[in-house]
């Protein structure tokens, strides 16, 4: 792993392959291992940018509340620092709103946008309520009770499950806290993809207990020149169960 100091944090990165750089954030509670299975199918086609975005993996955290536009800006800063002024960028459930807020933010960097397992939508009242909820309770008792509960939840796997719990379990809990604030407050990017100027690509499993199905359809519905794969049988962990599919649909990134 290569760290760089950036915004105030040290931001850790795995860089491999060449070709298209191409972007790749992970979801929450986990860090750049969860690109681990896929990564092999893509490093020959891009140039693989696998940061642990701040709090997670390697990277160090700080204690302010953060938003997904400083989860995004320190993405810019490692384009900087690696001097690529554009990307495709991709992002599993959680990197998914990173990956939009980057879009969002920086439109004139994006050479595409890989959506994984993730929405455009903004946390209902009751979703918003309950992160916070997850926040205090790893506050006051650690990060083991938010890690069962969402273990079945990534994947019907059992081989799957365990390898991204084994993920979550090295994760700490000030990580935990600031991505579920961040997440909460999040804003609705729907019209991000109806207007976007660069190439999208839809990955959704249609067992996906996280984030289901049906916002992965929406966004389709919204983006209609997206690439759009819906993987049957597949749970929240697209990269990890469906290797081939996931692979095959982010190289459209590739320009």
């Amino acid at each position: 792993m290569q760290k760089i100091n950036i915004n105030g944090i040290e931001l850790a990165f795995e860089r491999r392959g060449k070709g298209t750089p191409l972007v790749l954030l992970h979801g929450y509670p986990l860090d750049h291992h969860t690109w681990d299975f896929v990564a092999p199918a893509l490093d020959g086609t891009f140039d693989l940018i696998m940061p642990d975005l701040r709090g997670f993996g390697e990277s160090s955290t700080v204690d302010t509340q953060c938003t997904l536009n400083d989860f995004a800006s320190d993405i810019a800063g490692l384009l900087d620092h690696l001097g690529i002024q554009k990307a495709a960028i991709a992002g599993h459930s959680m990197g998914g709103y990173i990956a939009l807020a980057f879009a969002n933010r920086y439109p004139e960097r994006v050479n595409g946008l890989g959506l994984v397992s993730t929405q455009t939508l903004a946390d209902p009242p009751d979703r918003k309520e309950g992160r916070y909820k997850s926040a205090a309770e790893v506050a006051e008792k650690g990060i083991g009770g938010v890690v069962e509960t969402m273990k079945p939840k990534f994947s019907p796997s059992e081989e799957h499950q365990n390898a991204v719990t084994a993920i979550m379990q090295r994760q700490q809990p000030a990580a935990f806290i600031g991505a579920l604030k961040a997440m909460a407050e999040r804003m609705d990017t729907s019209s991000l993809l109806a207007s976007a100027k660069f190439p999208v690509v839809i990955v959704h499993g249609d067992a996906d207990s996280l984030v289901s199905v049906e916002r992965g359809r929406e966004m389709k519905a919204s983006a209609p020149n997206a690439h759009y794969v819906e993987l049957k049988g597949v749970g929240h962990l697209p990269m990890m169960e469906a290797v081939k599919e996931t692979a095959e649909a982010l190289k459209r990134l590739a320009g």
